[in-house]
């Protein structure tokens, strides 16, 4: 049986569905290498059981997922060259230099693992609370239905926090719409569950006391229908995205994701690959609450 550190990994209905969450609430499920290791993992398992029919994503405490982790002391820990460092710092480009060591580890441990569990040969759930933000939206994105609870917020706030133009899996014009993706982008702004599910990107909104059961029914309903037919319906409908430029899209926007990174370490004459304080964005590790994007406000709502 295989021992996670950062998540839980349960079975029901006879191994029919699954269902992994990320477990580090103190942290609000901030995506560490070492969680993100142990996820792929976690996905292929489900993957190779021909007895899983269904995977539901979730994330443990008040929030589905805040993002990338960067700058908790176990980040640091396994960051940082010395015995707490993650192996993965030592290949998929670990030991080169600069740029170059920069986008080819984000390539295998930030794009491509996402495009990989979007690929997933299960019908995959992400159930999920709270904020979604950041790298948060790359998990949910990934999956092939979002099951929201009522207090749900999905923003990217890295252009206005960070100097970035979004996270590594660009997926924001597919799933907001391109004026809402532009809009959402440049202000950092959130929408909740029920805008997301009016934009289609939500299938079901419950009460966050609902989440996880309702979510397990709508699984269960959806393990009924035959392997073949899910998995055929699946790869219909995401090879019809593929031909309308998906793949292309994110290999391009993730080749501007590192020109900006490239921007600021060259403009501070360091490794730190954002932008700061002066440069105009807030500290991201201070700066306010999301706000709400609301129709009649150019400032958006405090959530």
């Amino acid at each position: 049986m295989t021992e996670y550190r950062y998540l839980k990994y349960e079975t029901f209905d006879d191994g029919k569905v699954v269902r992994i969450s990320l477990n580090r609430p103190e942290r609000r499920n901030a995506q560490s290498r070492g969680l993100l290791v142990e996820l792929d993992e976690a996905f292929l398992r489900a993957e190779r059981d021909d007895v899983v029919r269904v995977v539901i994503l979730a994330g443990e405490g008040p929030t589905f997922s805040s993002g990338h982790d960067l700058g908790s002391r176990e980040y640091l820990a396994e960051s940082t060259p010395g015995p707490s460092q993650h192996p993965t710092y030592g290949f998929n480009g670990g030991t080169r230099l600069a740029a170059e060591r920069r986008m080819l580890q984000e390539h295998h441990y930030f794009q491509e693992n996402t495009k990989r569990w979007r690929n997933l040969r299960k019908i995959t759930i992400a159930q999920v609370q709270g904020e979604i933000f950041a790298a948060g939206l790359m998990l949910a994105w990934a999956c092939d239905l979002i099951v929201a609870a009522e207090n749900a917020r999905f923003a990217d706030p890295v252009g206005p926090r960070l100097g970035g133009a979004g996270v590594e899996y660009f997926a924001h014009p597919w799933e907001f719409g391109p004026r809402k993706a532009k809009e959402l982008l440049l202000t950092g702004d959130a929408i909740d569950a029920d805008e997301a599910h009016r934009l289609g990107m939500v299938s079901k909104v419950f009460p966050v006391e609902d989440l996880a059961q309702r979510t397990l029914e709508f699984a269960q309903r959806i393990a009924l229908v035959p392997t073949a037919a899910s998995l055929g319906t699946k790869e219909a409908v995401n090879q019809s995205v593929d031909a309308q430029g998906f793949q292309i899209a994110l290999s391009a926007a993730f080749s501007l994701h590192h020109v900006l990174h490239a921007h600021w370490a060259e403009l501070h004459g360091s490794d730190w690959p954002l932008a700061k304080e002066e440069d105009g964005v807030p500290d991201w590790r201070t700066a306010p609450p999301v706000a709400l994007a609301v129709k009649d406000s150019v400032g958006g709502a405090w959530a």
